[in-house]
């Protein structure tokens, strides 16, 4: 998973043509790319973004962002009640403890950094 400039991209691999395809995510305008090896497919989709971001631009439209930040949560009153207690006896808001557990716990489902990938 490739990310750039807050967007993501989902990508494929087309054995018949040995090709890796891919297209941003979470965004309702398509913008694809693609390449034959993983360095090129990475250039492939930060060209396809900038691109995409400069062709907004000279319309003077406002590109699609592929997430708003705002997550419609519906959880069992008690749960509710206990993620209240949690946020207060932390002397946080809900919200902010809510980001706090949520980035605790996905951290470790980040892809790596480019540069922890060429480490490895």
């Amino acid at each position: 998973m490739f990310e750039y400039k807050g967007y993501a991209a989902a990508v494929e691999f087309d054995d018949q043509a040995r090709v890796f395809h891919g297209e941003v995510a979470g965004t309702r305008d398509v913008v694809t790319f693609e390449g034959a090896s993983v360095d090129e497919l990475e250039r492939a989709f930060r060209d396809s973004v900038d691109d995409y971001l400069e062709f907004c631009r000279q319309r003077g439209e406002e590109p699609d962002k592929p997430f708003s930040g705002k997550v419609p949560l519906r959880i069992r009153p008690e749960l509710h009640r206990r993620v209240h207690l949690a946020a207060a006896s932390s002397g946080m808001s809900v919200n902010a403890w809510l980001s706090t557990v949520i980035e605790k716990e996905t951290a470790a489902a980040r892809p790596p950094s480019r540069e922890k990938r060429k480490r490895a």
